[in-house]
């Protein structure tokens, strides 16, 4: 009779013990599914980026155009998907990711993760979606993207890169050039007076915990193994 209550009491005293470590268990278990399913967006996008890099290598006028900007580059800013639409207002906007060349090893780095858009009031209609790539071809340019935002023909010049026989950057002082390739109602490209920011959210999510692009392109302190492929990708266009 002794035994058995003492073996009540131990079992009782120990309950609130078994359940705090069943909770934390389940905690743990149910945490890394969610965060990965979060992240999953910004995994798609780096995978779209990829496939962008992929169209443009595809087009021998595209490829050759980016492929002049070979000793330049210092960073390449990817956006799959900008598109602007208008009826009497406009506006253009979309998501893509930025990898920087190593001087030194001109090996690309991981990937960060930024919002560009921009507003228009005139008479048009129309909608236009454009793969962009834009090629950060001085110091001034590159470091704009430390910035937590920054807009392109104000706080660092850009300019359009030709396509097609006989285009040549020669003459071309600009930070940043910018590329693309699209269908649609419109001409010529909307990235020039776009606002480039910094989306710390996907930064966050993509590398499990909240990074700022110095500590992705510079310090290098994070990484993300779904990101090879775009890597290999860019080293490819300029080889």
């Amino acid at each position: 009779m002794i035994a058995r209550n003492v073996k009540l009491r131990l079992d009782t005293t120990s309950l609130p013990v078994i359940t705090a470590m069943l909770l934390g268990l389940l905690v743990s278990v149910a945490a890394g599914p969610v965060w990965a399913g979060y992240a999953e967006e910004q995994e798609q996008m780096v995978a779209k980026a990829a496939l962008t890099l992929d169209s443009f290598a595809s087009d021998p006028s595209m490829s050759a155009a980016i492929h002049e900007l070979k000793s330049d580059a210092k960073a390449l800013f990817i956006v799959p998907q900008f598109t602007r639409g208008a009826f009497i207002f406009g506006g253009a906007g979309g998501s893509g990711v930025l990898i920087v060349r190593d001087e030194q090893t001109k090996q690309w780095s991981e990937p960060a993760f930024y919002n560009i858009g921009s507003g228009s009031f005139g008479l048009q209609i129309g909608v236009d979606v454009s793969e962009m790539v834009l090629v950060a071809r001085t110091q001034k340019g590159l470091e704009s993207f430390y910035h937590s935002n920054f807009k392109l023909g104000a706080d660092v010049s850009m300019a359009v890169g030709v396509v097609g026989e006989g285009a040549s950057l020669k003459g071309i002082t600009a930070d940043i050039v910018a590329y693309a390739r699209k269908k649609g109602a419109f001409a010529g490209i909307a990235a020039d007076g776009s606002v480039i920011a910094v989306s710390d959210d996907a930064n966050a999510l993509y590398y499990g915990k909240p990074v700022r692009p110095t500590d992705i392109l510079v310090k290098q302190n994070v990484s993300n193994p779904s990101s090879a492929d775009l890597r290999k990708k860019a080293e490819k266009l300029f080889q």
